[in-house]
């Protein structure tokens, strides 16, 4: 990466001695301060936040309303540990929450620390409650980079690389991918070869699915797919997890993306915008099933910390009382439009996916063989970053550029960041 500021080059020289490789980064930026949609790095570069932290900042950076709350909350107590001594923030986040999740049944909420962490409760959790040891998830999806997660996790490529032996009964179904050639219905037909095949329906627990494929290059699953592997997990006694960290919190439009298809999960993972940076997850679920596991089995030191818990009540506040959900939805159209129009002027634009606000664009060599063109997507990054916007990469082949911008975005810094995009991809699509 090429480096043009003394004060980043500085710090990244520290970054390559005393940091491993491992932790990759997509742009050699050291961030001084960040505010709303913006950031500036140490040598006092203002860039358009266009990825969120990958997607956590749904809410803006610094929004006052989370600052106030975390303000307050310090001055309290910081930490006690909720199964030591628990905690009112706790509690009523978890009522929200609860309430918040679709289904018309009663649910509980548990927290915990990081997306992982919530990916693999949901697993013991659907254990606990079915007995049963196997676990189904789809290619192209990330669960996480704890052993389970990466299991999960249908893409090889930097996550698994030489990780293993890998956890036990995780199988993995075709995801729906129609720009690559996999319909619905060969995708469900591809499940169900896998239980004839693979593993029986009645040593399965969950299966777990992103509604919107994140890191696999924001593929959405549509509701005719989600309403069909809902009637299967029924009709088998499978527990259906929607995995909501990415796609939560009105990334698509809606509070949990799974509620564009009317279908209901019986567990939620959540993390990322849910506390506007600090860290926070969970599973929130059917109360029979989180139920499930005796008293002592869930849990962690640090889950549910109440300064994150502060935060992610002052995230639902702002999600009510500036109509945060509408804003989303309006800023999809915005995103479509644009970006439709990307596609239209370049053919490398191979297609333009997502849900609302929570949009991509798959780069390819050639519009008829649609060769993945990774290079193409680095370029328009590092393009994009020297004009003062930042991006972030996706997919199977690493062609997809993904925009999460945050939610609170101004009409004028969307319309900003959707030019610097289009200059960089003309630039890109010339030099390549």
């Amino acid at each position: 990466m090429a480096l043009v500021d003394s004060r980043n080059q500085t710090l990244w020289q520290l970054r390559e001695r005393y940091v491993p490789r491992g932790v990759a980064q997509a742009h050699p930026v050291f961030v001084a301060r960040a505010e709303g949609s913006r950031i500036w790095d140490v040598d006092g570069k203002e860039y358009l936040d266009f990825a969120g932290g990958i997607g956590v900042m749904n809410v803006g950076h610094g929004h006052p309303r989370v600052l106030q709350a975390v303000r307050a909350q310090l001055e309290r107590f910081t930490h006690v540990c909720f199964q030591v001594t628990p905690y009112e923030a706790y509690v009523r986040l978890a009522e929200r929450l609860a309430k918040l999740a679709p289904g018309d049944f009663g649910k509980k909420t548990l927290f915990l620390t990081t997306g992982a962490e919530a990916v693999e409760n949901a697993v013991k959790i659907a254990r606990a409650y079915t007995g049963r040891p196997a676990v189904v998830a789809l290619t192209h999806s990330f669960h996480g980079r704890t052993l389970l997660g990466m299991s999960l996790t249908g893409k090889a490529s930097y996550y698994k690389q030489n990780f293993g032996p890998f956890a036990p009964e995780v199988y993995h179904a075709p995801a729906p991918y129609s720009y690559r050639g996999m319909s619905d219905e060969m995708a469900l037909e591809g499940l169900r070869e896998l239980f004839r095949t693979a593993v029986d329906p009645e040593r399965v627990a969950a299966l777990v699915v992103e509604p919107v494929l994140g890191e696999g290059g924001f593929i959405p699953l549509s509701e005719t797919y989600l309403r069909e592997i809902r009637e299967i997990t029924a009709s088998q006694g499978i527990l259906l997890i929607a995995d909501e960290i990415q796609s939560g919190f009105g990334r698509t439009g809606k509070m949990w993306a799974v509620e564009h298809s009317g279908v209901v999960p019986d567990l939620i993972t959540f993390a990322k915008s849910v506390a506007a940076g600090l860290p926070l997850s969970g599973v929130v679920g059917r109360a029979e099933v989180m139920d499930a596991p005796k008293p002592g089995g869930l849990g962690g030191t640090y889950a549910g910390n109440p300064l994150a818990c502060a935060a992610g009540l002052a995230v639902l506040d702002i999600f009510e009382e500036e109509g945060l959900l509408e804003r989303a939805r309006a800023l999809g159209r915005v995103l479509w439009q644009a970006l439709g129009r990307l596609k239209d002027r370049f053919p490398q634009v191979g297609e333009v996916r997502g849900l609302g606000p929570m949009v991509a664009l798959e780069l390819v060599r050639d519009p008829e063989t649609r060769e993945p063109a990774p290079d193409l997507a680095q370029a328009t990054l590092e393009e994009a970053r020297r004009r003062g916007l930042i991006l972030l990469k996706a997919g199977m082949y690493g062609n997809v550029v993904r925009v999460l911008v945050p939610l609170v975005a101004t009409e004028a810094e969307v319309h900003e960041g959707l030019a610097r995009l289009s200059a960089a991809l003309e630039v890109a699509l010339k030099e390549g």
